[in-house]
């Protein structure tokens, strides 16, 4: 049985149409990203599937039950964790008092480990804490009273490095051991440390689903790369190179006629998008004396607008078209989504 169910889910402010005929399932088991630029409609299908919010059209179920229907969305939360993009505990209590009045409404069989991992300040008021401290309180609160199926709203945002990192460790054990983790992000390096399946929203409209090393092979690299001398244009027509801005070489600046044409074919700094294979690039680029090279995970703004943006990827354009009235909408858009 799948843990989230979506058919035809749709949600319709009137001006602005955030959730569009929305379908997909989330099997039980996996980790799995929901993913979308902000104000994409990310957070309007979460809060339809909790039940703050009913849907103008379609159906969703947690756990095999109807979203709808309050007496069986009461049972599916029995058995399920919620991380919001921005937590709101009373600023007045400090944490342990927070843990405490949770553990009252549904119960308490991690606190212990989930407090040696996170390690929130349990003795100072909430309005003492950090960003960063709300979120580690918030993670402690979502899985302590160890639910099947945890929903996560932008999850590590204030986290350092080294706690995003545990999180991660955290999260990838809870799979393992059978939880459901359906989380909406925009981080595109949070999304390959963690997912198994990804869908991706854009404009209230779903776009794509699919397995995340496949939406990775697409996104490829940003590579920058300086060199001392000028390397000819040719070392980097390979397979996978897209969106290649080079710099002019010194030398196409002071030749004239040919040499000048020939300068003109080399640079000293460029930057492209690699969906190939670096050791090929590596290979190419070994002869030649390099000052500076970096090789980054693609920004994932840039991913939806080379896949999935109008006119670009295998999409058809058509069918990544806002409906009538979304382009001129768009602002208002925003501000709707992110707020349902």
């Amino acid at each position: 049985m799948a843990a989230i169910e979506l058919e035809g889910l749709t949600k319709d402010y009137g001006e602005v149409l955030a959730n569009d005929d929305v379908t997909f399932e989330v099997e039980a088991g996996e980790i799995f990203g929901y993913l979308g630029p902000n104000g994409a409609g990310k957070t309007t299908t979460i809060r339809t599937l909790l039940g703050f919010i009913s849907p103008t059209a379609g159906t969703a179920r947690l756990l095999g039950r109807d979203v709808t229907d309050e007496s069986e969305l009461l049972e599916a939360k029995r058995n399920l964790g919620y991380l919001p993009d921005n937590p709101a505990f009373d600023e007045s209590a400090t944490g342990r008092e927070i843990l405490d009045l949770h553990a009252s409404i549904k119960g308490d069989e991690r606190s212990d480990e989930l407090l040696e991992l996170f390690d929130p300040p349990l003795d100072r008021e909430v309005r003492e804490y950090s960003h960063g401290n709300v979120r580690k309180l918030g993670l402690v609160t979502t899985f302590m009273h160890d639910p099947d199926l945890v929903v996560l709203d932008e999850p590590t945002g204030g986290l350092d490095p080294l706690m995003q990192q545990r999180f991660a460790e955290f999260l990838r054990a809870e799979r393992d051991r059978g939880v459901t983790v359906f989380f909406s992000s925009h981080v595109l390096s949070e999304v390959r440390r963690l997912c198994d399946r990804v869908a991706i929203i854009r404009n209230g409209r779903l776009v794509a689903v699919e397995p995340v090393d496949a939406l990775l092979d697409r996104s490829g690299k940003v590579v920058r790369l300086r060199a001392a001398d000028p390397i000819p244009m040719a070392a980097v027509d390979l397979a996978g190179v897209h969106d290649l801005e080079g710099g002019r070489s010194e030398d196409a600046d002071s030749a004239t006629g040919d040499e000048s044409e020939a300068a003109a074919d080399a640079f000293t700094e460029c930057t492209f998008t690699f969906t190939g294979d670096v050791n090929a690039l590596l290979e190419r680029l070994h002869e030649y004396r390099l000052l500076d090279l970096s090789i980054e995970e693609a920004p994932l703004e840039d991913v939806f607008m080379r896949f999935y943006g109008d006119g670009g990827g295998t999409e058809s354009a058509s069918a990544l078209e806002p409906r009538a009235g979304e382009r001129e909408n768009a602002g208002t858009a925003t501000e709707v989504t992110d707020d349902a």
